[in-house]
């Protein structure tokens, strides 16, 4: 972490005990133990809310078996008729569909970057979620900036 090796622990070492004195320096070091544990304590119960209030390790929902008017459970088909469906466009410029949309630039709903389609971050973004453009001009007229790994730019 601070990159400190042996000959630079002993000279603090060393000074520690001339400026505290061996009385001193046993009490010192329980109170800097005391002080990391806390800390550490206090990180952990931090990281452990945020990714609580996040849902970060939540896994994805298995979707659940639907049940017929007999009693038995029917086995839920993989795409519902809602997924196999292009949703309404919001606006000219913006085209949502599940399965072919044809255009070579993508951006997550709410998100201020947008990608080319072949970029490995559209795999990351649900496909519910995706907004697409026909243009790079059509993006940023929404307010979105380019994705610094793929760099959109028009074909010239």
């Amino acid at each position: 972490m601070f990159d400190i090796g042996l000959q630079e622990m002993l000279v603090i070492g060393v000074l520690a005990l001339l400026v505290f004195g061996p009385s001193k320096l046993p009490e010192l070091g329980r109170m800097v133990g005391r002080a990391m544990r806390e800390f550490r304590r206090a990180s952990d119960e931090f990281r452990s809310t945020v990714e609580t209030n996040l849902h970060i390790n939540d896994p994805d929902p298995v979707p659940a078996a639907r049940i017929d008017p007999l009693g038995e459970a029917a086995a839920v088909p993989e795409t519902l008729p809602s997924e196999a469906e292009p949703l309404a466009p919001e606006s000219s410029d913006v085209t949502v569909a599940a399965g072919e949309h044809g255009e070579p630039f993508c951006a997550q709903r709410g998100s201020r970057i947008f990608h080319r389609c072949e970029c490995s971050w559209v795999s990351r973004i649900p496909e519910l979620e995706r907004a697409y453009y026909k243009t790079v001009a059509d993006a940023r007229d929404q307010g979105l900036a380019t994705c610094p790994v793929c760099e959109p730019r028009e074909p010239a």
